[in-house]
């Protein structure tokens, strides 16, 4: 791979964090990373019509000429305002919300809503810790689902960067076989091993 190489172009929902995978891409190649943050109402579009290569991506999606890899799951939280009575517990229950305006959503008009303390937003818990609002207190909901994340990529995409970005993702060593950069350089020849000789018999005493 050279520097020519077009850059990859990544997007990601809110509350994803890519500052790991992206040093460690910048330590081991030179192809420039394009990040871009989406709603999570666009990161199927972005994909399908190409404004992105790949996209850290909150499940469910629709998968229809998609490849997806599962990533890891996020707890969810009951996000209100602190004078509220869910900020008195430290966890709640999906039956503790049951009377409760209950909003999926965090844009700011839900936000709004909350502060006034006429709705608790269900969220993923990096979203609320990603506003930091003074105003709100998160708990989390113990018998709700989880917010699963993954990494999409169209299928028919042939961006040569793409198998490189998903083995620093999983964790793959700089030595890989799975990466480019491994596959160039040529094993190093084993060492010749000599057999050990097999010891010689000592000679046997005679009886007298």
């Amino acid at each position: 791979m050279t520097s020519t190489t077009a850059p990859l172009r990544i997007g990601f929902v809110p509350g994803v964090t890519l500052t790991k995978w992206r040093r460690v891409w910048d330590e081991r190649f030179p192809t420039p990373l394009d990040i871009v943050e989406l709603a999570d109402a666009e990161q199927r579009r972005a994909l399908v019509v190409g404004d992105i290569d790949m996209c850290f991506v909150r499940r469910p999606i629709d998968t229809d000429g998609l490849h997806l890899i599962p990533l890891y799951d996020e707890v969810v939280v009951a996000w209100a305002a602190k004078e509220h009575p869910v900020a008195a517990f430290e966890e709640v229950t999906l039956a503790d919300l049951a009377d409760e305006n209950v909003l999926d959503d965090y844009g700011q008009i839900s936000i709004d809503a909350a502060v006034a303390e006429a709705a608790v937003l269900r969220v993923p818990m990096s979203i609320a810790r990603m506003h930091n609002r003074r105003d709100l207190v998160y708990r989390p909901i113990t018998d709700a689902a989880p917010s699963p994340v993954g990494l999409a990529w169209r299928q028919d995409n042939e961006h040569p960067s793409i198998e490189e970005f998903i083995g620093v993702v999983r964790g793959r060593t700089v030595n890989s076989s799975r990466t480019a950069a491994a596959r160039s350089t040529p094993p190093k020849p084993r060492p010749a091993q000599s057999r050990p000789r097999r010891p010689r018999p000592s000679p046997k005493t005679r009886r007298r």
